[in-house]
């Protein structure tokens, strides 16, 4: 197995130079950081994760953790990343000094993160939902809560949890019924199961902070009566000491990818004595986990795009090393007298890995800009531009979590075929990649979800506001890269499928005025292939453009400058044409998938 699961030039590329990253260091929130520094945090996460993680990503697959005697058994690695990881800012990289973090940008952050995927996509995600479970706290609960238990989670020395998923309520969340009954105590008694916990116990972390979604007694019904709650494994008492409180491991999920990141089965209060303590207001839970979503989102993405990377790497790295047949001659026959081509010669394996680096550098970029514009709300000087950022983030946020996983499952695809029959063996990495990628098309609401809070919800948000917004930032783009010769053919291929795009809407628009929201939400998730391709070859453009610009300075190589723009050829040859045959889908106004009285799926 190779050891490159990037490439350190194209990550720095991108935060440098396509999203500016030093110009984001420049506002006052992160004036402590300059590019040195950045540097230096993300050449020691690339260290961390060669020693640590990248040698233990095949073992991790073939000792998968496993449920005993009421815990769940994972890898000695957890251990390491949460106590090491924990000192090295990995969990409180993002959070503000005055919560015990490093107040870096989240784009700084992310890169880092994503280095760290691509080396194991089975460990981060026990930091990362520890750092999300803690962010829930700091933002919302009180101060006794989080002096209680922030500090701790921050260090690495006990992780955390988002606690939604119950047995008869996956997506369905106005289904949960984990009960919560008030005490006298100033604290609440819950009782119920969730399932699907990520990182949901360990043997390793002395405790786990479940941030749950519950029902106090007598809430309404639906999504509006659901509370949050902090819910320890171990319950702190005044003395320091940790008492069980009464939250059982119940199993854990066996899964066909990331295998030594662990799914929980979890029990709380079978002995009457499970203890929550109310986070911010009665029956705002949903909202609260909801504020948290969006960087829950990019978090989906940035994994789904690692895995893809490393996957691209370790396709490329066979491709060049492989000798597989003979090129074609001028009269369409091959020499048997020549030495084997290596296969990276053949046209049909170039174009699956121009597919694959098409895709996974695409998919980081548009992450990247999640990341930024998320800075750039929280950072911004007036309520205008703090608007501006927010609704360009919205926009884009379901195709952050989305183009990722479902193409980066077609990407890894390709990998597997670019090895051929030894794709698909277990001597060969690809077929980890593939099976570790799969679940990101579910992970934090799936592809239908996305894709109907896309045209269901943003695109309709403030009567189309937003959707003109983002539209002025991709013709800003357009006109930009009209400046160069070699790009204006590409240029004008966009502005051409953002006409198309207009259309489409023309098309579905009159459904959702008609209140017809089933018609009009059918093919959301078509609508979501749609769009996205459009969206990336957008961020293509802006890395054409980069990549023109810097041809003209000294920082890359040519090759490694003119390799970006070939990436973005093929991805407006191959990829955005796709967007006719997807809009001729939408506008056929086809009702086969609608449910009828009677029923031919059988």
């Amino acid at each position: 197995m190779s050891n490159k699961y990037i490439d350190f030039d194209t990550l720095k590329f991108m935060l440098y130079d396509v999203h500016g990253l030093e110009k984001m260091l420049d506002k006052k929130r992160f004036e402590d950081y300059n590019k040195e520094t950045v540097d230096m945090f993300l050449e020691s996460i690339k260290d961390f994760s060669d020693r640590e993680l990248f040698p233990v990503f095949k073992e991790m697959d073939e000792k998968p953790a496993y449920y005993k005697d009421g815990k769940i058994h994972v890898h000695d690695k957890v251990k390491t990343l949460m106590h090491q990881g924990g000192e090295m800012g990995i969990i409180s990289a993002s959070f503000d000094y005055k919560d015990g973090g490093m107040q870096m940008p989240l784009i700084a952050h992310t890169a880092a993160i994503f280095i760290m995927e691509a080396a194991n996509n089975h460990l981060p995600g026990y930091a990362g939902l520890t750092q999300g479970a803690a962010e829930l706290i700091i933002h919302f609960a009180n101060e006794e809560l989080n002096k209680k238990y922030v500090p701790n989670m921050l260090s690495g020395k006990w992780g955390g949890t988002m606690c939604l998923t119950e047995p008869q309520a996956g997506s369905s969340l106005s289904d949960i019924i984990t009960k919560a009954n008030r005490t006298d105590e100033g604290y609440f008694n819950i009782s119920g199961q969730k399932i699907f916990i990520s990182a949901g116990d360990n043997h390793f972390t002395e405790n786990v902070v479940h941030l749950l979604l519950a029902r106090i007694e007598g809430a309404p019904a639906g999504t509006k009566g659901i509370s949050l709650f902090v819910v320890p494994k171990k319950r702190p008492n005044n003395n320091g000491s940790l008492e069980y409180n009464d939250v059982s491991t119940l199993g854990d999920f066996q899964k066909m990818g990331q295998k030594g990141y662990c799914t929980s089965h979890l029990g709380f209060g079978d002995n009457d004595d499970c203890r929550g303590w109310l986070v911010g207001e009665e029956n705002k839970g949903l909202y609260y986990m909801f504020l948290m979503m969006n960087a829950a989102r990019i978090a989906v993405g940035r994994g789904a795009s690692a895995i893809a990377t490393a996957a691209y790497n370790a396709s490329l790295n066979y491709a060049n090393e492989r000798p597989q047949g003979r090129k074609l001659s001028s009269d369409g026959k091959k020499n048997p007298d020549e030495k084997p081509s290596l296969i990276i010669e053949h046209p049909d394996v170039r174009r699956m890995l121009l597919f694959q680096k098409s895709m996974s550098e695409g998919s980081l970029s548009l992450v990247l800009l999640a990341a930024k514009y998320y800075d750039l709300e929280n950072t911004a000087e007036s309520d205008n531009e703090k608007h501006k950022y927010k609704t360009l983030l919205e926009m884009i946020i379901p195709v952050v979590k989305t183009y990722p996983s479902e193409a980066g499952n077609i990407s890894v695809s390709n990998g597997i075929q670019v090895l051929g029959g030894y794709g698909y063996c277990s001597d060969f990495i690809l077929q980890q990649y593939y099976r570790d990628i799969r679940i990101a098309s579910i992970y934090e609401g799936t592809t239908g979800i996305q894709s109907q809070d896309l045209l269901g919800r943003k695109i309709t948000m403030d009567n189309g506001r937003g959707l003109e917004l983002l539209t002025a930032e991709i013709l800003k783009c357009i006109s930009k890269a009209n400046n160069y010769n070699n790009l204006i053919e590409y240029s004008e291929k966009l502005n051409e499928k953002i006409g198309l795009a207009q259309k489409v809407l023309k098309t579905l628009m009159p459904l959702a005025i008609k209140g017809d929201y089933e018609r009009f939400l059918a093919d959301a998730s078509i609508f979501m292939e749609f769009f996205s391709l459009i969206i990336v070859s957008w961020t293509w453009l802006k890395i054409g453009i980069k990549s023109n610009e810097e041809l003209e300075k000294n920082n890359y190589t040519k090759s490694f400058l003119k390799g970006k723009l070939e990436a973005m050829k093929y991805f407006f040859s191959y990829e955005l044409p796709k967007t006719n045959g997807l809009a001729e889908i939408m506008m056929n106004m086809s009702d086969i998938t609608i449910k009828k009285e009677e029923d031919y799926i059988n």
